[in-house]
């Protein structure tokens, strides 16, 4: 199965939906909570991206982990970082309020 077929499949089972365009006319797809039981290979992937590029971003010093009572993780992103998570396909954010432009 090529990409093209793969993302058919994940789009007709629900563990891909479409979300928006960005600037630029692309389309914006997230995987959805479907897929850890309808495409467990599709959200371990997506996992293991979410990781690497967090720890990526920590190594860089773009982000601010802390946590909380209950440990939960607050992370804390400069603007240099809110821009490479979007990059890297992490966060979906409007142009006009997260990031300033330079």
């Amino acid at each position: 199965m090529d990409n093209e077929d793969k993302m058919e499949y994940y789009l007709s089972i629900g563990a891909i939906e479409l979300s928006g365009m960005d600037e630029d006319g692309e389309f914006i797809f997230n995987i959805t909570d479907r897929a850890k039981k309808l495409a467990p290979e599709l959200w371990r992937a997506h996992e293991e991206h979410v990781n690497e590029s967090l720890v990526s971003l920590y190594n860089k010093g773009l982000i601010n982990v802390t946590y909380n009572d209950n440990l939960e993780a607050i992370i804390e992103m400069s603007d240099e970082g809110k821009r490479a998570a979007k990059e890297m396909g992490l966060v979906e954010m409007d142009m006009d309020i997260d990031i300033p432009n330079d």
